[in-house]
């Protein structure tokens, strides 16, 4: 648990660590693969089929 001393908060690294739980980089990474790749091909489709 956290302290005061002199003023300040104290923390352990454990505590000071602790966040909430964000999104995660792995469903983050994908949706922008997944969403380069789809403009990509739009691009390509629209612009280089022959």
């Amino acid at each position: 648990m956290a302290t005061k001393q002199n003023g300040q908060i104290v923390e352990t690294p454990t505590e000071a660590r602790q966040a909430e739980p964000g999104p995660s980089v792995l469903a983050l990474l994908s949706i922008s693969i997944g969403l380069a790749v789809i403009i990509l091909a739009i691009v390509w489709f629209v612009f280089f089929r022959t």
